[in-house]
């Protein structure tokens, strides 16, 4: 029979395990899209007469920003052992700093196919992307407001807790499956004319496992969060 503290005490090693592989794969991801864009593709450039590196700097911000910094702001009310006052600022920090990844890296891809003469806004990737950096700016304009300044009511912010951690969860998962979707359509578009690049070539098998790792990530972050036992999300008050 267990001991009185025995299940809360197992129970937060497993949190911690899975907050631990959440960090881990974070620091994968970007590892990986940075070793495909610089190794493979040629490197980063807001400014360059060879456009690919324009483009290159959109899956490295649009994983760092929405996916990885995004994950780590949901993450610190777990991982950091600070004051509740200071894990809300870390948490506002992270947002906004996932949030303006994410703004420039679909400012890159904007610009990447206006000095391309390639039209924006044709594919389901980049309307599911558009309307998840909206949310996400809306989320965080929400949470700014409601949690941190002026601030609601204690009756206002209690009730409105869970849905501010419910809809942020979403949005992450969001940002997620649009990282799939956008490795899809690159790779998928570099296996066409004229690179055809091979299928089970080097660059296509790295691609693929990026993707992969952000999916787990996705998954690690979500499974991190989630008070499994109490079927309760771990959120801010």
């Amino acid at each position: 029979m267990m001991k009185g503290g025995a299940a809360p005490a197992s129970n937060k090693a497993a949190m911690d395990a899975r907050t631990l592989v959440a960090h881990v794969l974070a620091v994968a991801a970007i590892v990986l899209v940075l070793l495909w864009c610089i190794h493979f593709r040629g490197g980063l450039a807001l400014r360059s007469q060879d456009k690919p590196l324009i483009f290159n700097v959109h899956p490295v911000l649009m994983v760092l920003g929405p996916i990885v910094l995004a994950g780590e702001a949901i993450l610190s009310y777990r991982s950091l052992p600070l004051a509740r006052d200071a894990r809300k600022k870390v948490h506002l920090a992270l947002h906004a700093a996932g949030l303006a990844g994410g703004v420039l890296g679909v400012y890159a891809v904007f610009k990447f196919h206006v000095e391309s003469g390639i039209p924006n806004l044709y594919s389901l990737h980049s309307w599911v992307g558009i309307a998840t950096v909206t949310l996400y700016g809306l989320q965080w304009t929400a949470g700014f407001l409601t949690y941190f300044f002026p601030g609601a009511s204690p009756t206002t912010r209690r009730r409105t807790l869970p849905w501010h951690a419910v809809f942020g969860l979403l949005i992450f998962v969001l940002a997620v499956g649009t990282a799939q979707l956008g490795f899809l359509e690159k790779l998928t578009f570099m296996q066409g004319q004229p690179l055809r690049l091979p299928k089970y070539g080097a660059e296509a098998l790295l691609i693929n496992f990026t993707a992969v790792v952000v999916l787990l990530l996705g998954v690690a972050v979500v499974l991190a969060t989630v008070n499994i036992d109490g079927t309760r999300y771990n959120t801010i008050m």
